[in-house]
């Protein structure tokens, strides 16, 4: 019998220095976000590209609200307009090891 998978499983997705929320449901993007930095940390990143859109902003903005509460983020801002302008950010991750930690322990 052959495994079908329900629209509550996981989905795996590759991480690579960018991702791309334009396939992400809004209610999705939070956690997306959170669990795609401590990936692209772990894997040793040091640097990301996050596609979020134009709009109106608040995919934008929650993006941004998540990277500001993270310990292991260094930096972000727009990317270059080359790179997608204000529609993505680019986000520098700590090198230092006192900064690994899971998400949770983030400050706020």
């Amino acid at each position: 019998m052959e495994y079908e998978p329900s629209e509550n499983d996981p989905i795996r997705i590759p991480i690579e220095d960018v991702l791309d929320l334009h396939t992400v449901s809004p209610k999705d993007v939070i956690p997306v976000v959170e669990e795609y930095l401590s990936e692209a940390r772990r894997l040793g990143f040091q640097a990301v590209r996050i596609i979020h859109g134009r709009g109106i902003g608040v995919q934008r903005e929650a993006v941004r609200k998540t990277l500001a509460r993270t310990p292991f983020v260094e930096s972000f801002s727009d990317a270059p307009m080359e790179a997608g302008g204000w529609g993505a950010t680019v986000v520098t991750l700590r090198t230092d090891p006192a900064t690994i930690g899971p998400l949770c322990s983030a400050r706020s």
